[in-house]
C-alpha cells in the first residue's frame, strides 16, 4: 500500500483558503490556492494531502448539504478537478474527508423531510420520531451526532443511504481521481458499513486507502483486512508531547512498546497507524510544548516511531493556536507558506523516513531509556535504524550494544562511530542506520 511509505500533509480547506465561516452562497474559486503551495508541500517531503471537508455545507464542512458538490466558497467541481490533476502531476496523492456518519440540517434529503414530513421518501435516511419535536421546532424529533443537533445522524443501516454514499464516491473517483478517504468519527460507523465500504472501494481502485478517525479503545475493532487500512493514533499523540513536557520519555516509549513492541500481546504489530503531533481539532504543537527547543525533537519522534507521519498545515514552521480559543484559531488562513529551520528539519526527517524500509515497516523496541533520553531500534528487510533522542539541555553518553561499529545518520548523512559509547548532543535527534 502506497500510504505506508508516504508522508501526509493535512489541509483544512475552508480555513486554509480564507472562506467565510457561514456559507454565503457566493461561488468563489479559492481552492486553487492549494496549487500555489504544491512546491512547498513537495519540498517538505509530503507526497499525499488529506483534505478536511470541502463539499457543500452549512458552515464548517462537517455539516454537509450535498456530497456531490464542492462547497461554493471554495469554487466548483471543475476547479477542484484542476487542483487534483495538478497535484497528481506534482506527485502528490489526494485523500478526502468522508463524513458519512452525519450531515447538516441543510442536507437536501433532510430538507425534503422537513417539508414533507412522513410523506418524504427520505424519512428513513435518518433516525426520526414524528411523535416528538426537535430543538429547531421541526415538528419531529431526530437523532443528532453526540447531542449536536446541527449534525443529523445518517441511517447507515438503510441500503439507499449506503448506495447514495457509494455513488458519490464513484463520482469523486471519476471527477477528481482521489486516492483514498479519511473517515470522520470512524468510531461511530457500524463495522458492517466499514466492510461494505472497504469491499466497494477495493473494487474501484486496488490501492484505495481508508484511514479512520479513532480516539480510544481497541483500534483492531475497525482496522482490519476487511475494514480500514489505518486510523489516527490518538494514544501516542498525547504521549508525544506529554513525555517531553514532563521530561518522561518512558511514557511515549511504553505506549509504543504496548502498540508495536516485540511481545506476543502487542496490539498493533504490522499495522500502520496515522501519526501526528497536531491537527484541526487540537492545540498546535508549538503552543502545547513548554520548551520550544523540544519542537524539533517532537517531529524527530514522529518520523522515528512506527506509523504514517502527518503534518498539519502551518505547524511545519511552528504556527501556534490553542483549542480553547476556538476552531478559528486552529484553522487559520496563511497568505503563503513560511520556510525556516523547522521546515528544513522536517524535510530532512521526511526524506529519511520515506527512504528507509526500517522506518516505514520496521519492528520496534528500545535499547536505551531514561527520563530524558531514549534509543529506539527499528528493523525491517535487513535494514536497522536506531532512533536516538536526547531531550536534555546537557550532552549524554549512551552505552549499549550497538551490534555494529559504525552507522550513518539518515538525517544529516554524517558517519557515527559507536566505539566507547555514543554521545547525544543536547536537544538532539539522530536516525543511525547501522552496518550489517
Amino acid at each position: 500500500m502506497w500510504a505506508y511509505e508516504s508522508v501526509f500533509y493535512q489541509i483544512y480547506p475552508l480555513g486554509f483558503c480564507g472562506a467565510p465561516y457561514e456559507n454565503d452562497g457566493i461561488c468563489k474559486n479559492r481552492i486553487r490556492k492549494v496549487c500555489d503551495w504544491a512546491d512547498h508541500i513537495r519540498a517538505l517531503g509530503a507526497d499525499a494531502i488529506y483534505f478536511s471537508p470541502l463539499f457543500e455545507s452549512d458552515a464548517h464542512g462537517y455539516d454537509t448539504r450535498d456530497f456531490r458538490l464542492l462547497d461554493c466558497r471554495l469554487g466548483t467541481n471543475a476547479d477542484f478537478a484542476d487542483v487534483c490533476a495538478y497535484l497528481h502531476r506534482s506527485g502528490i496523492r489526494v485523500v478526502l474527508d468522508g463524513v458519512f456518519n452525519h450531515v447538516g440540517r441543510g442536507f437536501w434529503a433532510f430538507q425534503d423531510v422537513r417539508t414533507k414530513k412522513w410523506d418524504s421518501p427520505y424519512k428513513d435516511w435518518f433516525y426520526i420520531n414524528f411523535d416528538g419535536n426537535s430543538n429547531y421546532n421541526d415538528g419531529f424529533w431526530y437523532e443528532g451526532w453526540e447531542g449536536h443537533y446541527e449534525l443529523v445522524k445518517l441511517n447507515l443501516q438503510n441500503p439507499a443511504v449506503v448506495q447514495h454514499i457509494f455513488d458519490c464516491i464513484v463520482g469523486w473517483v471519476r471527477e477528481f481521481d482521489i486516492d483514498g478517504l479519511r473517515l470522520d468519527v470512524a468510531y461511530s460507523l457500524p463495522p458492517e458499513f466499514l466492510r461494505q465500504l472497504r469491499a466497494f472501494c477495493d473494487s474501484l481502485k486496488p490501492d484505495f486507502f481508508l484511514v479512520g478517525e479513532l480516539m480510544h479503545g481497541d483500534y483492531n475493532q475497525r482496522v482490519a483486512d476487511d475494514m480500514m487500512h489505518s486510523c489516527t493514533n490518538y494514544e501516542c499523540y498525547k504521549g508525544l508531547y506529554s513525555s517531553l513536557n514532563s521530561m518522561n520519555l518512558f511514557e511515549i516509549t511504553h505506549s509504543l512498546m504496548r502498540q508495536f513492541g516485540p511481545e506476543q500481546w502487542t496490539l498493533y504489530k504490522g499495522k500502520h497507524l496515522l501519526s501526528f503531533v497536531d491537527n484541526h481539532d487540537v492545540t498546535r504543537a508549538a503552543s502545547i510544548l513548554t520548551n520550544p527547543k523540544h519542537l524539533p525533537l517532537l517531529y524527530g519522534m514522529l518520523f522515528g516511531m512506527p506509523g504514517i507521519p502527518c503534518i498539519y498545515y502551518g505547524s511545519e514552521w511552528g504556527a501556534t493556536g490553542r483549542k480553547e480559543e476556538g476552531d478559528h484559531a486552529l484553522r487559520p488562513c496563511f497568505d503563503a507558506p513560511v520556510e525556516n529551520e523547522l521546515t528544513t528539519w522536517i524535510a530532512k526527517l521526511a526524506q529519511a523516513h520515506k527512504q528507509s524500509k526500517a522506518l516505514c515497516y520496521g519492528s520496534f523496541k528500545h535499547l536505551v531509556l531514561t527520563n530524558k533520553q531514549c534509543i529506539w531500534e527499528r528493523e525491517a528487510e535487513g535494514e536497522r535504524v536506531l532512533v536516538a533522542i536526547n531531550a536534555d539541555s546537557e550532552p549524554y553518553i549512551a552505552h549499549f550494544d550497538a551490534r555494529s561499529g559504525q552507522a550513518v545518520d539518515l538525517i544529516t548523512g554524517a558517519l557515527h562511530d559507536f566505539g566507547g559509547g555514543s554521545e547525544l548532543p543536547p536537544y538532539s535527534v539522530a536516525f543511525w542506520k547501522t552496518e550489517h
